[in-house]
């Protein structure tokens, strides 16, 4: 399933992939991305580690939404496989959780957003702020291997 928005690009492009087991609460999420106005916006769905796999083989997201209904240890093993994943590894994952009650795996999670208070500005606002704040994390990665090498080539010279 794939919907695209048309219109004025403020931001860039968002390519989406949405992961759950709910077909109906999927649905409402996609249709409050596909009611963004103003922005393009491709979204792709998963049901499982399997589909997700597959979605990848030709769909290249730049942010991954996961419901958590689809079970912690789907969850785990989701997150942590697109973290070790060369094509997915720096693409920022979001949550969307039901409610704030209840523990949800975090290592490798840019955020967390609750499903009832989900509209399409509200998403796009999210995804765009996770997708600036993943770019500025690696560009100070980047950064910080260089100066290491660069601090390394002068203690060595000393």
């Amino acid at each position: 399933m794939q919907a695209e928005i048309k219109g004025k690009q403020s931001f860039e492009d968002l390519n989406v992939l949405l992961v759950g087991n709910n077909p109906i609460e999927l649905s409402k999420v996609f249709d409050s991305i596909r009611n963004v106005p103003g922005k393009r916006i491709l979204t792709e769905i998963a049901f499982d580690i399997k589909t997700i796999l597959e979605r990848l083989v030709k769909f290249r997201p730049n942010y991954i939404l996961i419901d958590d209904n689809i079970g912690k240890l789907e969850l785990k093993n989701a997150v942590r496989m697109l973290g070790k994943d060369k094509k997915t590894k720096d693409i920022p994952i979001a949550i969307l959780k039901n409610s704030n009650y209840e523990e949800v795996f975090s290592v490798g999670v840019m955020d967390y957003i609750l499903k009832e208070n989900i509209n399409g500005h509200s998403l796009y606002t999210a995804l765009s702020n996770s997708l600036k704040f993943r770019k500025t994390q690696l560009y100070l990665y980047k950064a910080l291997k260089k100066r290491k090498v660069q601090l390394k080539r002068l203690t060595n010279h000393i």
